[in-house]
């Protein structure tokens, strides 16, 4: 399936703010033909709350600043897991203990031919 071209772009301008912010173990999950409702899915970690925070707005900063004024964002209060859906794209930035608790690449990137022995 082939993204919308402003998914990729989205995506691009996404990643690069992360990076900026020197968000951890950041992981790009295709949706392409999986969701109806995404393109793509960005999970990544904050140190701590505060830089949470700092990542989340500075991400939905970058985005409202390029015209997507449809942005969403959840959890900003607490900071220990923000969602920010922008449409194409839906991040997900979690304190790291936050995000190993929820696993949310396991539940995403799972093998829809089904389980696998260990």
């Amino acid at each position: 399936m082939q993204a919308h071209p402003d998914a990729d772009k989205t995506l691009k301008l996404i990643l690069s703010r992360l990076d900026d912010m020197k968000a951890e173990e950041t992981v790009t999950i295709d949706l392409r033909g999986k969701s109806a409702f995404s393109d793509y899915m960005i999970v990544t970690s904050g140190r701590a709350n505060r830089h949470v925070g700092a990542i989340a707005e500075n991400v939905t900063k970058g985005l409202k600043e390029t015209g997507i004024k449809s942005v969403h964002v959840e959890g900003l209060s607490n900071c220990d897991w923000v969602l920010i859906d922008s449409g194409d794209v839906i991040v997900h930035v979690f304190r790291p203990e936050v995000r190993e608790f929820y696993n949310l690449e396991r539940l995403w990137s799972h093998n829809p031919a089904g389980p696998q022995a260990v």
